[in-house]
C-alpha cells in the first residue's frame, strides 16, 4: 500500500507548504541551510547504509510499505525525505520562534 512512501510525500508537501504559505522565512533561498542538509544528508547516508544493509539488517522495511528503490546502497530514498521534512520544518520553527 506504500503508506512509508505517502507519509514522506505528505511530509515534504507539508513542509514546503507551511515554508512557503505561512512562515515565510526565505530559508530555501538561505546557503547555510542548503550547507546544513548536504551534512545532514552525508551523515544519514553512513547512518542509514549501515542500518538498513540488506546483508545484515538491523532495521528492515516491509516491502509492501515503500517504493522499493534503494540509493546508495540499500537506502530506501523515503528515508532521505523524511530527514529533509524533519530538518526544514525544525529550522522553520527556530527562525520562526527567533522572529517572535
Amino acid at each position: 500500500m506504500l503508506e512509508y512512501t505517502a507519509g514522506t510525500l505528505i511530509a515534504m508537501l507539508v513542509v514546503v507548504l507551511v515554508e512557503v504559505l505561512w512562515a515565510r522565512t526565505g530559508i530555501f533561498t538561505c546557503v547555510q541551510y542548503w550547507l546544513a542538509l548536504g551534512i545532514m544528508f552525508g551523515f544519514q547516508v553512513l547512518v542509514d547504509g549501515w542500518l538498513t544493509k540488506l546483508s545484515d539488517p538491523i532495521v528492515s522495511y516491509d516491502p509492501a510499505q515503500f517504493s522499493g528503490i534503494r540509493f546508495p546502497w540499500d537506502i530506501p530514498i523515503e528515508d532521505f525525505g523524511f530527514g529533509f521534512a524533519l530538518i526544514t520544518a525544525t529550522l522553520i520553527v527556530w527562525k520562526v520562534i527567533g522572529r517572535s
